[in-house]
Parts: structure tokens; sequence; C-alpha cells
């Protein structure tokens, strides 16, 4: 794991290497970041002993970008791999099926829970929740819900949709978060709750939202 400073030393020199075609002496690192020219050689040693970067020659001033095992198995171990709801099968819960549309891959540090799940949305009924057409919505698995939750359900055990769950003493409620649609009622035994929402991965391009609705 890096600290600020060596992320934020890492990412200069990975700019510069991207922008230029090759990376600054240390010195010109100091002028950059406006920092002296110690503090620079203490953040290169640091990063040097991480196997980050290494010198060119033992007294050279050069540097060049080394992405040493250490830093790809931290990334390993920050990333899980999560299924995303395709078909949904009968009598199962979602977290539970045997075919998947596709996977995503998010950071294991912001979901943690086990058997989470993706779910992608299609139309627009909770824009005003910030969940929009074409977002995966995130969902720790959960047969119950309180009032105003987001939540992934099964309507009669075949359309899943996600919607915020009311709970009535004759009914449940599944509200959209658009004006333009329509709240729905159903009787108990043809609403079943699959989990809640904890984050939004925006849209198909994988840009991740962890704001929870």
């Amino acid at each position: 794991m890096l600290t600020d400073k060596q992320q934020h030393f890492f990412d200069y020199l990975a700019g510069q290497l991207a922008a230029e075609g090759r990376l600054p002496t240390l010195r010109q690192a100091a002028v950059d970041l406006g920092v002296s020219h110690t503090a620079v050689a203490q953040l290169f040693q640091q990063l040097e002993k991480k196997g980050l970067v290494e010198r060119q020659g033992r007294y050279s001033r050069s540097i060049r970008l080394y992405p040493g095992e250490e830093r790809r198995r931290d990334r390993s171990q920050r990333s899980r791999e999560l299924p995303v709801v395709g078909r949904i099968t009968a009598g199962l819960p979602m977290y539970a099926q045997q075919e998947w549309a596709e996977t995503v891959v998010v950071d294991a540090t912001m979901f943690k829970g086990s058997n989470l799940f993706g779910l992608r949305v299609e139309g627009e009924s909770m824009r005003d929740a910030g969940i929009l057409d074409g977002d995966l919505v995130v969902c720790e698995p959960r047969q119950y819900a309180e009032n105003g939750e987001v939540v992934a359900v099964l309507i009669r055990g075949e359309d899943a949709t996600v919607k915020r769950f009311f709970l009535y003493p004759d009914h449940i409620e599944l509200r959209p978060a658009n004006p333009l649609y329509p709240v729905m009622c159903y009787p108990f035994s043809e609403v079943l709750v699959q989990g809640k929402v904890v984050g939004v991965i925006r849209g198909r391009q994988g840009i991740l939202d962890d704001s929870r609705p």
C-alpha cells in the first residue's frame, strides 16, 4: 500500500512517462512538484523499496518506472469479481443463479459483503435516485427491507426491478424515483425482496459511484 504522498509521486512519474516518453530526473521532479531535492530522493527511495521504480545505474540521475510484483499483488488483493444477473431462474434468489449475463470487477475495499451481485438497470424510473438507464446496481443479498430503502425485488417470481420499498398493512408499495412513472402496489405474495442496493456502477463504461441512494 502507498501513502498519499507516495501515490502522488508515482502518479506524477507515470504521467510524465505517458506525456514525454521518458521519466524526469530527480532534480526536475523536485522543480515540478515544488519540493526539495531531498524530499524527492526520499520518495524515490520509498518507491524503490516497494519495487515500483529503479535507478538506471547506481549513480545515474535518471530513473525508470518499474511496476514490481508487490504492486501487482496489492492491486489483485483490492479487487473482486461480482456476477451480474441476466436471466432469472424461478425459485432461486438472484445471487444463487446458475447463469450470469456478465461479471464486473469492483474495489474489494468498498464492497466487502458476501454474495454481492449486480443487476443491470433498464429505463429511467430511478433517475432521481441517481440510477440511470444502463447503470449497474450492486446489491447486498437481503430478504427483507426497511421503508424507503432502494432494493432489488422479484415480482411474481419472474420480473426483477429496482425501486424504493414501502410496507403497508395490506400491501407492498414500490415507488419509482421519477414522477413520470407510476407507483406500483402488490400483495405480499407477489413481491420477494432480493437485496439492498449498496452502490451504482455508472453506465456500461464501469464508472463507480458509491454514493448509495
